[in-house]
């Protein structure tokens, strides 16, 4: 839990979480893997009290570099470095990784500046995907960045590209299995059970009418 200022309120709190790493088999060959994104919040900065996503490290990777492009003037905190034999296998490796990524998105949400930029909450608290993502931040969609949030959590969400078609972090694997799960093509497997501050990452509060583009 720590405090972020946003402007024209007081300050509030934010908790972020990143755990639930799940393993995605593509072919014979690759695989790749994803992680549950949970905020929790009071701040009138996000649209959201409660969300939950789900992202890749190559997906972190665009948001990194699409905030240091809008925002030139500040050192944006780094990412876990990638590692060409990163293991599947290795319980360790992957937990050091989501430690990494949950300390970057820690230390982005407490700039005002970052908060500021759409692409910020989109990756967030809408399950578009990087393509779609910054589309909308453009204003080339139907929809808004406040509505494709909105639809994150409702039945009516459009269709989204899949995962494994826009991104580039495959991670290769010779067996079927991981840590002794199996892993199937059209289903995701848990292989690391790690806690969140809730069980469900569902809710909607108040929150600003519109975000800033960029």
């Amino acid at each position: 839990m720590f405090i972020i200022l946003c402007p024209n309120s007081s300050e509030k709190s934010v908790n972020i979480t990143v755990r639930d790493p799940r393993v995605y088999k593509q072919d014979i060959w690759h695989m790749y893997l994803d992680y549950e994104i949970c905020l929790e919040t009071n701040s009138m900065c996000f649209r959201k009290k409660w969300s939950s996503v789900r992202r890749r490290y190559s997906e972190f990777v665009w948001l990194r570099q699409s905030l240091q492009q809008n925002a030139l003037i500040i050192e944006l905190p780094k990412l876990p470095p990638w590692l060409p034999f990163f293991h599947l296998r290795s319980p360790e490796q992957v937990a050091l990784r989501m430690k990494g990524l949950q300390m970057f998105l820690e230390l982005v949400v407490q700039s005002p500046l970052l908060l500021s930029d759409s692409r910020l909450h989109l990756f967030l608290q809408s399950k578009l995907s990087v393509g779609r993502m910054e589309r909308c931040a453009q204003g080339r969609t139907r929809y808004t960045v406040a509505e494709a949030i909105h639809r994150s959590s409702s039945a009516c969400v459009p269709p989204l590209e899949d995962k494994s078609s826009c991104d580039s972090d495959y991670e290769s694997c010779s067996s079927s299995s991981v840590l002794g799960l199996s892993v199937d093509t059209s289903q995701s497997e848990h292989f690391l059970e790690m806690s969140c501050g809730h069980t469900h990452c569902l809710g909607e509060g108040r929150g600003l009418r519109g975000l800033t583009l960029s």
